[in-house]
């Protein structure tokens, strides 16, 4: 005795060993036996066998025209044996042979969109109009998975249908598994053996580097696009008054959100007094308005060369910048200081009006304002500008203050802060701030951290951020902190709500506090320090977040994660251009030195690279090495040793000085999706080196 029978979704036949009321145990042709629920069994038979007949009935099954098949079976419920009696038999007393049977049984399964399953054996015919959707998807898989198979064979030969273009980056950075566009590029890469990018790239699918580089970020950070909704700034209600300081703010040429300046009042008195004075936009923007959900969303302004796209609307950010020549409202920072020791004897925060004399400019003046012009009374360049002069005194004493500040931080932090790599500034020329193409002629320079100008923006904000800081917790007032718990190697920069040190500035708390048109925790803390100003030692009970706010958590998480988007992308993109910068000036070799393994540095671009030949030669050895090809794209190139050109290694200091950035350069060598993962998330000692500048550190 043989049977028929169903097991999760198949139909298999076998031979009887033994049977009981329930259930028989049955061996397959393979030897294998089963165990078979009598509700599963569907056939009982002596002949032929059961290989013969799953072979007669699978070919009987392709036979059966289902529409005919659908026109003779009943409305009501039915089993596969009385369909098969009526479309085989002439007679309607006569039964289906057991190979009919079977094969309907077998085309009835297979054809859901016919036949519903209504038990074992058991089917219901389905609505007309059922059928008809059904048959429409049918034709419709079938035409997809032909258009599909019409791609592959393009990608394979090197040309990029239209449809997958325009899918490009979502199939690259946010597939959807089931589009067809997405099906084709995987099955054309497994057909090729070629890497999906490599093998776009060589179908031609990406027209512009910068463009692929650009709407990837896009995809992944602004879905919706960069551009604002129309909206007003709100006014100040406030009735601040105006202060006897005459402020000036030092920026880059190219910087709009000037959120920052400095005064220096009651020199040759003994008793100097310290203005450091932030823009105010926390004295307008509501927590929960429209602005703030515009810069909760964004979190920070996102700087690249040549570009880049605000945290808030321009029109917003210009009504409380700090402009030259207006009585700007600002948050306002008062130290008083001994003139010759420079102890600080007092703080006290202000909101008012504070009048911008001037916005003055790093790449303007930083050859102009040098150690030398800024410590010798009686140095002066050729051609000082006239303006300039009548600051002369005030940045002087900002210098001796910075240098004094700096050396009380090393103290704290136990060694010297080491700037041993500049920052490089990019110019795309003729661009004027509009959007790049990618093709811009581009220009590098270099700014040495330390410089004068820098230093004294940077110590100024450090001492602000600190100092708000330390008095926010004083007043059990929530904020947002940045804090390093030691130097030791790997322990990181992290964000919270608690004031602990930090370590690598070396203060006690460092609250951002200096940024708040374009860093969104910093208006969070403006608007922390705004209610202690108002409120004093009730300032807890009326600042927007109170202690263990979630909403301040959740912000902090957001801001993390964003800001660490915003400083990957920068960092590719200056790759980016400085990869331009080569092919533009035709530079086939450089000078570099090595920091780890076959890993160097560039002596003179902002340019990490694998070279080969450089394995097993001591951090520190400088090297002449040729380029290798250049990749777009990924952001790739590597090099090759050509000589080496010191015959020691490099001093011990050096060695040091370099190890710390070994990490960072690892990740700005990296392949072309990590490089927009993971590069250039610096967290400098300084972590204020450039406030002032458009492009700020990390």
């Amino acid at each position: 005795m043989f049977l028929l029978f169903e097991e999760a979704g198949k139909f298999m036949a076998g031979r009887v060993l033994s049977e009981a009321e329930s259930s028989a145990q049955v061996e397959l042709d393979s030897g294998k036996r089963v165990k078979v629920k009598a509700a599963n069994i569907l056939l009982r038979f002596e002949k032929p066998s059961p290989a013969q007949l799953l072979a007669s009935a699978q070919a009987i099954s392709q036979s059966i025209e289902l529409e005919l098949a659908w026109e003779f079976s009943p409305d009501e419920e039915f089993g596969f044996a009385e369909l098969a009696r009526e479309y085989f038999s002439s007679s309607a007393s006569k039964e289906a042979t057991l190979e009919q049977q079977a094969g309907t049984l077998l085309r009835l399964f297979e054809a859901p969109h016919y036949f519903r399953r209504a038990g074992k054996g058991r089917f219901r015919k389905a609505p007309a109009e059922i059928i008809a959707q059904a048959l429409a998807a049918i034709e419709k898989k079938k035409q997809i998975a032909l258009q599909t198979e019409q791609w592959v064979k393009e990608l394979s030969q090197g040309i990029c249908p239209p449809p997958v273009r325009e899918q490009l980056y979502k199939i690259l950075f946010k597939p959807d598994k089931n589009a067809p566009e997405y099906k084709a590029v995987v099955e054309a890469s497994r057909a090729t053996h070629l890497g999906v990018l490599e093998l776009l790239v060589k179908a031609g699918a990406i027209d512009s580097p910068y463009q692929f580089h650009w709407r990837r970020f896009l995809l992944e950070n602004f879905p919706k696009g960069t551009g604002f909704a129309k909206l007003e700034a709100p006014p100040i209600r406030d009735e601040l008054p105006l202060s006897t300081a005459r402020a000036f703010s030092i920026d880059d040429s190219a910087t709009t959100e000037i959120d920052d300046a400095l005064s220096v009042q009651g020199l040759g008195s003994g008793t100097v007094r310290l203005g450091i004075h932030i823009a105010a936009p926390g004295l307008a923007i509501v927590p929960g308005s429209a602005i703030d959900l515009i810069g909760r969303a964004r979190l920070s302004t996102v700087y690249m060369p040549g570009y880049k796209v605000t945290m808030l609307p321009d029109e917003v950010v210009q009504s409380y910048t700090l402009q030259e020549g207006r009585d700007c409202p600002a948050v306002s920072l008062y130290l008083t200081l001994d003139e010759a020791t420079l102890e600080i004897k007092a703080s006290e925060t202000k909101l008012e009006r504070v009048h911008i004399g001037a916005n003055l400019r790093h790449d303007q003046l930083d050859t102009v304002v040098t150690e030398e012009w800024l410590e010798d009374p009686a140095f002066s360049h050729r051609m000082d500008p006239q303006p300039l002069q009548h600051k002369r005194p005030q940045l002087s004493f900002l210098y001796r203050l910075a240098k004094h500040l700096k050396a009380a931080r090393e103290l704290v932090r136990g060694k010297p802060e080491t700037f041993n790599r500049p920052d490089y500034n990019f110019r795309l020329v003729g661009n004027d701030g509009a959007e790049p193409q990618g093709h811009e002629q581009v220009s590098i320079s270099v700014r040495q951290r330390g410089a004068p100008l820098d230093l004294i923006v940077s110590e100024a904000m450090i001492l602000a951020n600190s100092t708000w800081g330390n008095w926010l917790a004083e007043l059990g007032v929530p904020a947002i902190y940045r804090s390093q718990a030691s130097l030791l190697p790997g322990v990181k920069v992290r964000m919270g709500s608690k004031a602990l040190p930090h370590a690598g500035i070396g203060v006690k708390s460092y609250a951002w506090s200096s940024s708040p048109l374009r860093r969104y925790t910093d208006l969070v803390n403006q608007w922390q320090i705004i209610a202690c100003a108002r409120h004093g030692k009730t300032a807890a009970l009326a600042a927007p977040f109170k202690p263990k706010d979630a909403d301040l958590f959740s912000i902090i998480s957001s801001f993390d994660a964003a800001y660490s988007a915003y400083n990957a992308y920068q960092g590719a993109m200056e790759r980016f251009w400085t990869l331009k910068y080569l092919q533009q000036n035709n530079i086939t070799e450089i000078t570099a030195t090595v920091f780890k393994e076959n890993m160097v540095r560039s002596d003179d671009l902002p340019l990490v690279l694998p070279v080969v030949g450089a394995q097993g030669l001591p951090r520190g050895a400088r090297l002449r090495v040729k380029l290798g090809a250049i990749d777009e794209v990924t952001l790739d190139v590597g090099g090759s040793v050509l000589a080496r050109l010191d015959s020691v290694p490099a001093a011990e200091g050096a060695v040091d000085a370099a190890a710390g950035d070994e990490e960072d350069d690892e990740s700005a060598a990296a392949g072309p999706i990590a490089i927009a993962i993971a590069v250039d998330l610096r967290e400098n000692d300084s972590e204020a080196a450039s406030p002032g500048s458009d492009n700020p550190a990390p």
